[in-house]
């Protein structure tokens, strides 16, 4: 039986495309706030910050969830789906802003967004220094984006922003829908901690002499003991590949 790990390899987030795209809006929503949104000119005080801080907890959720998904696949989804809804607050925020001026949003016909929309990231391909890997790689994937992003025209940057919070949004949707799957078919962490204990004492004992072989794949079956029903109490056997097996059959004394 194979050994797997009891914590799987995770926080890959710098492989995500979304997150790219994430730090993307972040810097580019702090040299916007910077150049379009000066404080003297904010009645309440508060919108710089909070565009900031919506695109900051956009990006620093998709971090976190990524490295909280070894441990808990449904904190792993809820942090996801923050990142998504602080985007969507500073979406909002952008599609505000043109509305003050008189601007409506690029059309997806418009020929910029057009031209905008079909940049598209390469993969990121990394050694054994990621965190160096990704800055190299940020730094050169993000010059067609930024041209838009940090044009010095604001009617120019706001669009491209709210493009690229909608295609970033997108792609996290997908993520959530995926992770969702993924617990659905592999179960939580408690469950991992359930089957890798079964297993390591799968490895240490060895088959009964007269346990007959799994008719479903071929396993040695163990002789369990029914917890509940009619038969709690009763010996059985299962199959020793429990619970990718689920296949049982009568105890004969």
């Amino acid at each position: 039986m194979e050994n797997k790990p009891l914590l799987d390899k995770r926080g890959g987030y710098r492989k995500l495309h979304s997150f790219t795209f994430a730090t993307m809006i972040h810097l580019g929503t702090i040299n916007f706030c910077k150049k379009f949104v000066p404080w003297q000119e904010d009645q309440l005080g508060k919108t710089a910050g909070q565009m900031i801080g919506a695109a900051r907890s956009g990006r620093q959720n998709i971090i976190e969830g990524s490295e909280r998904s070894a441990t808990s696949k449904e904190t792993e989804m809820k942090l996801t789906d923050v990142a998504r809804a602080s985007l969507a607050e500073l979406l909002g925020d952008y599609e505000i802003f043109l509305a003050e001026r008189g601007e409506v949003p690029w059309s997806r016909n418009d020929p910029q967004c057009i031209r905008f929309s079909a940049l598209r990231l390469p993969a990121f391909e990394y050694t054994d220094d990621p965190r160096h890997d990704y800055r190299v790689y940020y730094n050169r994937v993000k010059r067609p984006f930024v041209e838009w992003t940090e044009n010095k025209d604001p009617v120019i940057s706001a669009n491209a922003l709210i493009v690229l919070l909608a295609r970033t949004m997108a792609m996290i949707t997908s993520q959530l829908k995926a992770q969702g799957d993924a617990f659905v078919e592999q179960g939580g962490f408690r469950e991992h901690m359930y089957q890798t204990r079964v297993d390591a004492r799968e490895r240490k004992s060895e088959p009964e002499p007269d346990a007959p072989l799994c008719p479903e794949c071929g396993k040695p079956m163990r002789k369990r003991i029914a917890k509940n029903g009619k038969n709690a109490g009763g010996a059985f056997w299962g199959c020793s590949a429990y619970p990718d097996c689920k296949a049982t059959m009568p105890f004969d004394t």
